[in-house]
């Protein structure tokens, strides 16, 4: 503990000193434990700033790591997650993420790495040495990159839903049971539920985890036509809602013959991101093709696997825990893949330089992806997303 005096101040504090190089940021720290009251800390600042020390810009500290070597680009923006995660789901795909680079980018550099020997050394001294490049045996060579590299993307699909969570709209016709799936997803009653029709006035929205997946969910009023004029405000607002969701969950009665041909037209525009579902299964009816459950009963497993097919390709939330996730690291991805085409797709005749400037390219991918070569104006983005000095 040491005591601080400055400007007719006094504090007993708790200073620590990191020595670099092996503080967080791989530079000389020092670190103030004051008392809490915000007006001490204030005067505290000032008293520094008088000084030339200035405040740290958002991101600052996790910058300064990078660049010197102390964390990459991957472990970075998985901080950044980390610090913004709302669920279980999304604190448990972010610290998955926060060990570094994951396994497979080692391994696709160890195939890629005497290919690009070989076809840089045609390049160079093929004339004089007659060292050839044999593009038959690099494309089965490269295979098991190519292959790496699609799992992941695979992956990176879902992983980004664990990241974002996924917005859903509840809709259909009054008394589809709306609500009473609305509050089974969301754990907890916030919606009232009623045998009345139009009981829903307003857009409910609440932030959820179900079936491993971090969810938005908003439960809407009814889709019908009423005199009720504030039923027909919340029936207004529902198609601001639509507009916004990535999944429109339509409820169609079980009971019923089939939807509801007027709520079918309002959904027109946005029939790419419905899904249809067959609610009341427990109180029987006919067949149908769609996903059946009873959000009464809690017998809800078909629609558990109907996202799961739709947002995760089929895979299992935890089969998607540490994928890559981002935009920034997706797209990277993305060219990857296909840069690995373009190679496969490579004529016999074609002169090495063509195969060289393809390996390059996706070597020069990966170091984008880990940050080893990285740019300005990418970094300016990244730590611009921090909270202040982190």
């Amino acid at each position: 503990m040491r005591t601080l005096a400055w400007e007719g101040f006094r504090e007993r504090c708790l200073v620590i000193h990191f020595p670099g190089p092996h503080s967080y940021t791989g530079e000389d720290l020092v670190e103030f434990q004051l008392h809490g009251n915000p007006l001490l800390v204030r005067r505290f600042l000032d008293h520094l700033a008088g000084l030339g020390i200035r405040m740290a810009e958002p991101g600052e500290f996790s910058r300064r790591a990078l660049l010197n070597g102390k964390q990459s680009l991957l472990e970075a923006e998985a901080l950044r997650d980390l610090v913004a995660a709302a669920t279980d789901t999304q604190l448990r795909q972010a610290q998955a993420r926060s060990g570094g680079a994951p396994a497979w980018i080692a391994e696709a550099r160890a195939i890629l790495a005497p290919w690009m020997a070989r076809a840089e050394a045609s390049v160079d001294y093929g004339e004089d040495e007659g060292i050839g490049l044999d593009v038959e045996a690099m494309r089965a060579g490269l295979a098991p990159a190519a292959d790496l590299f699609h799992v992941e993307q695979g992956r990176a699909a879902g992983a980004k839903w664990l990241r974002d969570g996924i917005r859903i709209a509840l809709v259909g016709r009054p008394n589809a049971g709306k609500s009473t799936l609305f509050n089974a997803l969301a754990g907890q009653d916030r919606a009232i539920v009623t045998d009345l029709p139009g009981t829903t006035r307003d857009v409910l929205e609440v932030r959820a985890q179900w079936a491993g997946l971090p969810l938005y969910l908003f439960d809407t009023a009814g889709l019908r036509h009423t005199e009720d004029p504030v039923e027909r405000l919340g029936v207004a607002r529902v198609r601001e809602v639509l507009e916004q969701v990535d999944l429109i969950l339509h409820l169609v009665p079980l009971p019923d013959p089939g939807p509801d041909p007027a709520i079918l037209e309002r959904l027109e525009p946005f029939q790419a991101k419905v899904l249809t579902v067959r609610n009341q299964a427990d109180l029987g009816g006919g067949p149908s093709g769609d996903p059946c459950i009873s959000a009464a009963t809690g017998s809800l497993e078909p629609l558990a696997e109907a996202l799961g097919r739709r947002f995760l390709g089929g895979l299992a939330p935890d089969a998607c825990l540490g994928a890559l996730d981002t935009a920034r690291q997706r797209g990277i991805l993305d060219d990857l893949v296909v840069q690995m085409e373009l190679l496969d797709g490579l004529d016999p005749s074609a002169p090495p330089e063509v195969a060289a400037s393809l390996l390059q390219g996706a070597w020069g991918l990966l170091a984008r992806l880990t940050g080893e070569d990285r740019a300005e104006t990418s970094l300016d983005q990244l730590f611009s997303g921090f909270c202040l000095g982190k």
